[in-house]
């Protein structure tokens, strides 16, 4: 891609995080140039989930802090911290990092590749955009039903104390509240959840997308992975993302030689042929294993090489 011109940005969200192994430089959560070739560049960038939660959680406080009197921020900060270990915590930030780089990313580079981590991590990454915004959807429901209501009885309260005479429609007091009568601070609990559901929304709908977005799986011929990638295809499936296809990785090459190795051909044989069967919709690249270790700027160009002839 660099070398057609296009600006790539490369994002690992894998907590175990090979990029920089790869390109044999030092990343992490910051972007660094990893190649330029002409017009086109390759910028490497680690997303640090530990970071991320950190960062998601301060501004949970920043945000609770707005609602409530001082007294109150000590019990904020400990029952905040309380949640960094909580199930789901870390894939909900990791989803605000992703989301923010989905929406923003495509302003400075003409594509955007994640890496992502073992298959299990990556579903619930990719369903949490529907999972939120159907969560952030009660949350607004259940405020506006806390809104109508106190309302109501704000006004009904008031009319009583102001013994008003009717106006002759006896439920136009229950009506629902304008912005004026809004309190700033349901307007602020109101615009972050609307920015949130926002975020998610958007997120979920580049990720439906096949003129933008597609999604590559990839495993090794044996059993296990086989079967792993089978759930991610299903999953992935149900949830309408767009699987283009899938790269075999690791194929022991023809020819080589000795009673060992031939005997692990003979089984790889019968995994590659279950992979064409099961997965006899999609499109199918194998890469051979290598002699070596891929590490560093000269042996990825190969396998980009590699990948590139098998698409032609």
């Amino acid at each position: 891609m660099a070398e057609r011109g296009e600006r790539v940005l490369l994002v690992s969200t894998d907590p175990a995080h090979s990029l920089g192994d790869l390109f044999d430089r030092r990343i992490g959560d910051r972007e660094v140039e990893l190649l330029r070739d002409g017009p086109g560049t390759v910028v490497g960038l680690e997303v640090d989930p530990e970071a991320e939660i950190d960062r998601y959680l301060e501004e949970v406080k920043s945000n609770m802090r707005s609602f409530v009197r001082p007294a109150m921020f000590a019990e904020i900060e400990r029952q905040v911290s309380l949640t960094r270990h909580a199930p789901g915590a870390a894939e909900a930030a990791m989803m605000d990092r992703v989301a923010d780089l989905m929406h923003h990313a495509p302003e400075r580079f003409d594509r955007v590749l994640f890496d992502t981590a073992p298959t299990g991590h990556t579903l619930r990454l990719l369903t949490l955009p529907e999972i939120m915004s159907a969560w952030t959807d009660g949350l607004l429901r259940s405020r506006d039903r806390s809104d109508a209501a106190g309302d109501g009885l704000r006004r009904l309260l008031g009319r009583k104390a102001e013994r008003e005479a009717p106006s002759g429609d006896d439920l136009a007091w229950f009506e629902q509240p304008t912005d004026a009568d809004e309190d700033p601070r349901s307007r602020k609990i109101r615009e972050i959840l609307l920015e949130r559901r926002r975020r998610f929304t958007r997120a979920r709908r580049a990720l439906l997308d096949p003129e933008t977005t597609a999604f590559v799986l990839v495993l090794i011929p044996e059993k296990l992975p086989i079967l792993e990638s089978l759930t991610a295809l299903k999953v992935l499936e149900e949830h309408r993302v767009p699987v283009a296809g899938l790269v075999v990785n690791r194929v022991l090459p023809a020819g080589s030689g000795g009673a060992f190795l031939e005997e692990r051909r003979v089984q790889e044989a019968e995994y590659l042929d279950r992979i064409d069967r099961e997965f006899d919709h999609l499109p199918r690249i194998r890469v051979p294993l290598l002699a070596r270790d891929v590490e560093g700027i000269e042996s990825l160009r190969a396998v980009a090489r590699y990948l590139a002839t098998a698409l032609e």
